[in-house]
């Protein structure tokens, strides 16, 4: 059960990502939490990957799928995985093929979480964090009873710069130019699926697990 999981920021992915693992028992592999641990641990392509993240630089594609190679050859993924924010770009994607094919890997489906941009832009900027006990709310789907503050501590609610929405709307551009490109390649493919993000949780994990399943009927 080889997969991606693909979805803007705010989409609801990350919470997606944690059900499918569980549900296939499959490792959720995050790009970022492998490079920071390829970057702790000292391995030579996290040597490299270092040079760049220091110099606050793009990390080379060689040096991105490297890395995710190295992590998909670990026993846990022996029968499978999860890859979230992997590929980001389509030469990513080309490499990643090449590379599953030297593992004996295909990939079953790609799933992409689709949420319209007016939908995004509310989930995130309305959210709110205690600078006191780090609490997260949302002005709309957990609201504190008093809108500037928290309602354990009572401690002053911040909207996070990465929250405000000129950085949202910026992050949503570049999620689009990455992406979309990548959903043409994967739609080629005959492994895309699109599911629809603005329903409930439980229902888009649903959705979720029919196009999956349907890719083994």
């Amino acid at each position: 059960m080889n997969l991606i999981l693909l979805g803007a920021p705010g989409s609801g992915k990350g919470t997606q990502a944690l059900r499918l693992s569980k549900e296939f028992n499959i490792p959720h592999i995050s790009t970022g939490d492998i490079f920071r641990e390829a970057v702790l641990t000292g391995t030579d392509l996290g040597k490299k990957a270092k040079v760049f993240m220091d110099k606050g630089k793009l990390v080379p594609d060689e040096i991105v799928v490297g890395i995710v190679k190295e992590r998909l050859e670990k026993l846990d993924a022996k029968d499978g995985f999860l890859l979230d924010g992997f590929p980001r770009t389509i030469l990513q994607a080309f490499a990643l093929k090449d590379e599953l094919a030297k593992l004996d890997k295909k990939l079953k489906a790609v799933i992409d979480i689709e949420v319209g941009e007016q939908e995004l832009i509310g989930r995130m900027t309305g959210r709110r964090v205690c600078v006191d006990c780090k609490k997260v709310y949302h002005l709309i789907f957990e609201p504190p009873e008093n809108q500037d503050y928290c309602d354990a501590c009572s401690g002053r609610l911040i909207q996070r710069e990465d929250d405000k929405i000129d950085t949202v709307r910026n992050r949503l551009v570049i999620y689009t130019e990455q992406t979309k490109p990548l959903i043409d390649y994967y739609k080629k493919e005959g492994v895309l699926h699109s599911i629809n993000g603005e329903q409930d949780v439980e229902n888009v994990f649903k959705d979720i697990i029919t196009a999956i399943k349907g890719e083994y009927e």
